[in-house]
């Protein structure tokens, strides 16, 4: 599987390491009022989707950036890849 990486042109996906749901990017607020149930749900609880799916793949043999690639978690294929930092940071501007 080949994944787009935004900077270096398409790179092998053992070059990567998965680590989940992109939402793990929206990490709850500690000091939040709620905070020791909604790290709870934010560490244990995870969805797992057929179909189009957003997740976080760190370059960990390449240049050790995280991106978000979105996947059809049903064919694999790759429809996408973004930097991960870039994501969060047009989040934050929509805001």
């Amino acid at each position: 599987m080949l994944i787009p990486h935004p900077l270096l042109g398409p790179r092998d996906a053992q070059e990567f390491t998965y680590l989940g749901d992109a939402a793990l990017m929206d990490r709850p607020d500690p000091a939040g009022g709620n905070a020791e149930a909604a790290f709870t749900d934010y560490v244990f609880l995870r969805d797992n989707p057929a179909g189009v799916h957003r997740e976080l793949w760190f370059h960990e043999q390449g240049d050790r950036s995280w991106l978000v690639v979105t996947r059809d978690t049903v064919t694999h294929e790759i429809l996408g890849a973004e930097l991960a930092r870039d994501v969060k940071l047009n989040e934050e501007g929509a805001q």
